[in-house]
């Protein structure tokens, strides 16, 4: 793996401390972050994050930050959001790792995480 790839994906990890059932795999041949099968955030190149997002998180980020969010024509209408990892602080990125998870994960392990997480 490319070393600034490799880097961009051990922050990545990093964030996602923490969440339960995480595994470590790849999507479309770059590293990802899935829960089960399901992919929470792919390193898309060395500056760039794919990660699940709802479409009115989205929205929202899109507009708030535009400096750290964006998308391309390719990722319109889809429910994932681009990232430029550099300028991401670690607890915005373990946020919307969390926000990903929770979309993501089973009912049943989403309810357990949150009952002791008080949420």
């Amino acid at each position: 793996m490319d070393e600034a790839i490799s880097k961009t994906f051990d922050k990545l990890r990093r964030a996602a401390g923490g969440l339960p059932e995480i595994v470590e795999g790849t999507s479309y041949g770059t590293p990802a972050l899935k829960v089960g099968k399901k992919m929470l955030c792919r390193v898309k190149d060395a500056g760039i994050v794919v990660m699940v997002c709802s479409p009115e998180d989205k929205e929202m980020l899109l507009a708030a930050a535009p400096d750290l969010y964006f998308e391309t024509d390719h990722y319109k209408g889809w429910p994932y959001i681009l990232i430029r990892i550099e300028a991401m602080p670690a607890d915005e990125l373990h946020l919307r790792l969390e926000q990903a998870w929770l979309r993501q994960a089973p009912g049943s392990l989403v309810k357990a995480w949150q009952a002791r997480h008080a949420l």
